[in-house]
């Protein structure tokens, strides 16, 4: 047990979530594999959603970055940026 403590310590910020997600893509590779290019292509397009989402926030507030915020506002900035990247998320997840 001692070892996966160790292991979790040194591992990457959501690792487990990552390990999560590849043995839930292996199951629909053994169920469906013609389903996996769609889950794939959806994928994708949520992870580039999220990007937009934070681009979108650092060019429309471009001086209120949560790293150079004051320690009063930095629940605000962060809830803001959080919101918009959900936001661009949910509209591209609508439309698939």
């Amino acid at each position: 047990m001692s070892r996966l403590k160790a292991l979790q310590a040194h591992a990457p910020r959501m690792f487990d979530w990552l390990l999560i997600a590849i043995v839930l893509i292996a199951v629909v590779f053994v169920l469906a594999p013609q389903n996996l290019p769609v889950v794939l292509y959806k994928l994708s397009l949520v992870s580039l959603a999220a990007l937009v989402g934070y681009r979108l926030d650092r060019s429309i507030f471009p001086y209120a970055r949560p790293h150079e915020c004051a320690e009063t506002a930095l629940g605000a900035v962060m809830l803001r940026r959080a919101i918009i990247v959900a936001a661009a998320m949910i509209a591209v997840s609508l439309g698939l």
